[in-house]
């Protein structure tokens, strides 16, 4: 069963990205095409999570990167930049900065991204068909980080010299759709390339994929379709898929220890295995959600618990938040987020299912109201020191 498990581990990397074809050939093309002419580009992938955006992508360098050297052009240079691990977004111009010039930094008053609009406003001597490939993962995290710096990567591709190809890859769908008129009067607008959600037909064609490579049948065919059914009327993710599997796998394994009777010849999941596995997956999805909230927006969540955990009340204001959330991160010794941010996350929250913003003139009046039940947030919180501190839930 090791060996199932690794091909259904969301690490493993499929030789083969299938079901998503069209979308690879898109940003091949796009990319090909700016490396041809010698001009910058900027392309936004969007999806929801578990479309296979980020794994498409690592096919297309690998691709791009052969093509590269089939036509003897410079090799590509890739910088990938998650923007979740960055302790402050002005990484990314550093990042791309010494990729370009890696042996000296900029000098001086400039910051990085002065000296790259400094290096894109006059012919370099860079060899002819150099390109820098810079993918942005987690692109959401800007929108209530830093706005600015969203703005200023997708300016940088409008210098008339520079050299690089920008890919942004976000879960929000909206977001091009709430920035775009931005980036458009600053004449950057970007390629947008959309991962729709799997259907089941392309689940299960995924699946038999990943596990084409095995000699023999773990899943029946119907408790494969059962998952497939369910996650796509509910998600389309991928992860979710696997993770489902791999939690049938478990519950196959913990009867064949309860039962010393069982065949092991005939170890197979069954439709039972895959319903109680779904079960536990979908019980537990806004947990995972919460879990994997950035720390702002999951102290924003702490603060609504504070307000209506040992109250009757069931609904707040932008404004009342604002002022718990300063308090709590005061506390801690947190810096906070300035509260045109906070009013970003509040939406981000929404969008996520997790709250409901009533209509207001003024933003920081809008009613604000919980659509998870506490008992989730704390469940998510539970074992972690510093939201329990956020709680007022001393660990020993």
């Amino acid at each position: 069963m090791k060996a199932v498990k690794e091909a259904l581990h969301v690490a493993t990397s499929p030789t083969i990205v299938v079901c998503r074809e069209e979308e690879q050939r898109k940003a091949i093309e796009f990319c090909k095409s700016c490396i041809e002419q010698e001009k910058a580009g900027g392309l936004y992938v969007c999806g929801c999570p578990g479309t296979g955006k980020t794994l498409s992508i690592n096919k297309v360098i690998e691709n791009l990167s052969s093509w590269s050297h089939e036509m003897g052009l410079q090799p590509i240079q890739v910088v990938a930049i998650n923007c979740t691990s960055l302790t402050n977004t002005s990484e990314i111009f550093i990042r791309i900065a010494e990729k370009f010039n890696p042996y000296k930094r900029a000098s001086g008053r400039s910051t990085p991204l002065q000296h790259l609009q400094s290096l894109f406003s006059r012919k370099s001597n860079l060899p002819i068909g150099t390109i820098l490939l810079v993918i942005i993962d987690e692109m959401d995290y800007l929108i209530t980080k830093d706005r600015a710096v969203l703005h200023d990567l997708f300016m940088l591709t409008t210098f008339p010299f520079a050299r690089f190809i920008l890919i942004g890859i976000a879960n929000a769908i909206d977001l091009a759709d709430r920035f775009l008129p931005k980036l458009e009067s600053l004449n950057c607008k970007p390629t947008v390339l959309s991962f729709p959600a799997y259907s089941r037909d392309q689940i299960l064609e995924i699946l038999r994929q990943r596990l084409m490579v095995l000699e023999y049948s773990v899943f029946q065919p119907l408790a494969l379709d059962y998952c497939a059914r369910k996650v796509a009327a509910a998600s389309g993710d991928m992860r979710k898929v696997l993770d489902t599997c791999r939690t049938a796998i478990d519950v196959l394994e913990a009867e064949i220890r309860d039962n010393s009777t069982k065949e092991v010849g005939n170890d197979i999941v069954t439709f039972d295995h895959m319903d109680i596995a779904l079960s536990k997956a979908f019980k537990c999805a806004k947990v995972d959600i919460i879990q994997s909230l950035p720390q702002h927006q999951q102290i924003i969540l702490c603060c609504i618990v504070k307000l209506f955990q040992h109250s009757k009340k069931n609904a707040t204001t932008i404004a009342e938040l604002n002022r718990s959330y300063l308090q709590i991160c005061k506390s801690l010794h947190v810096p906070a987020i300035g509260s045109i941010e906070f009013i970003d996350m509040c939406r981000v929250l929404s969008d996520q299912g997790l709250l409901e913003l009533g209509k207001s003139k003024e933003d920081r009046l809008k009613r604000l109201t919980l659509k998870i039940d506490i008992s989730d947030i704390l469940f998510a919180f539970k074992e972690i020191r510093f939201f329990q501190n956020c709680l007022g839930n001393k660990l020993p």
